[in-house]
C-alpha cells in the first residue's frame, strides 16, 4: 500500500463483536514498519497475562494508536454493523494523523467511503498493525469491563468481558438485564422471565435501507 502511494496506513481491528454486554470497541494502530516486539499477533492466540505484556511492548513501539466504542444503546439503535462503523471512525479520527489507507481484519469491510480499505482475513496474523490494534483493543476492552463488573459482581464482567459463559448466563436469568447489556439480541428468547424487555433488532433489507425485527 505504501509502495502505491500511502503515506499513513493504520491497521483496525474489533473486539466485543459477540459480547452480550459492554460496548463493541475498534483499536487502530500506525506502524513505522519497524521490528515488532516479540510474540505480536493475533491476541485470541495470546493468554491474558500475555496480552498485557505484548501490550505493554505495543504502547511505546506504535507511531500512535487510538480506539472508538459503540456502547449497547448505540449497537440496539443502529445495528451491529453501523456501530462498528461509528466506533471505527471514532478510533480513526482519534489518531493525531489521518490515515490515507487501511488494513482492516476480516472480510467484511464495515467501513466503506471515504476510507481506502483492504480487508484481510485473518490480517491480525499476517499485518503487524492489525496486530498491534488486534492486542491493545482486547487488553483495553477487558480492564473496560472489570471496571464495570466492580459494580456488578454476580456478572463475571472480569473473566468473561460479557462474553455469554455461565456465570453470566446464570447471573441474567436470576439478575435480568444491566445498564450494559444489548437488549435487541436473541438471547433474550431464552430467558423468559425477562424476555419482555427485548428490543427489536434492527435488520438490513434489500435496498440498504435498515429495517426492524418486529419478532
Amino acid at each position: 500500500m505504501i509502495a502505491r502511494g500511502a503515506q499513513v496506513v493504520a491497521g483496525v481491528d474489533e473486539v466485543g463483536r459477540g459480547a452480550w454486554a459492554g460496548p463493541v470497541l475498534v483499536a487502530a494502530a500506525i506502524t513505522d514498519l519497524s521490528v515488532p516486539p516479540a510474540g505480536l499477533t493475533d491476541s485470541k492466540l495470546l493468554t491474558a497475562r500475555r496480552r498485557e505484556e505484548v501490550a505493554a511492548a505495543v504502547d511505546p513501539w506504535v507511531r500512535a494508536y487510538a480506539f472508538g466504542a459503540a456502547g449497547p444503546e448505540e449497537i440496539d439503535t443502529l445495528g451491529m454493523t453501523a456501530a462498528l462503523r461509528l466506533a471505527a471512525e471514532r478510533a480513526l479520527t482519534a489518531l493525531p494523523m489521518r490515515p490515507d489507507a487501511i488494513v482492516l481484519d476480516g472480510k467484511h469491510d464495515f467501513l466503506g467511503a471515504p476510507w481506502a480499505v483492504r480487508c484481510v482475513i485473518k490480517g491480525d496474523q499476517s499485518c503487524i498493525s492489525v496486530a498491534a490494534a488486534s492486542v491493545l483493543a482486547k487488553v483495553h476492552r477487558d480492564a473496560l469491563m472489570a471496571d464495570i463488573g466492580v459494580g456488578y459482581p454476580a456478572y463475571g464482567f472480569d473473566g468473561n468481558a460479557g462474553y455469554p459463559a455461565p456465570v453470566h448466563r446464570a447471573a441474567l436469568a436470576e439478575h435480568g438485564p444491566t445498564p450494559h447489556h444489548r437488549m435487541s439480541w436473541a438471547y433474550w428468547d431464552d430467558l423468559p422471565a425477562w424476555r419482555h424487555l427485548k428490543r427489536p433488532r434492527i435488520e438490513p433489507v434489500a435496498d440498504g435501507q435498515l429495517g426492524f425485527d418486529l419478532g
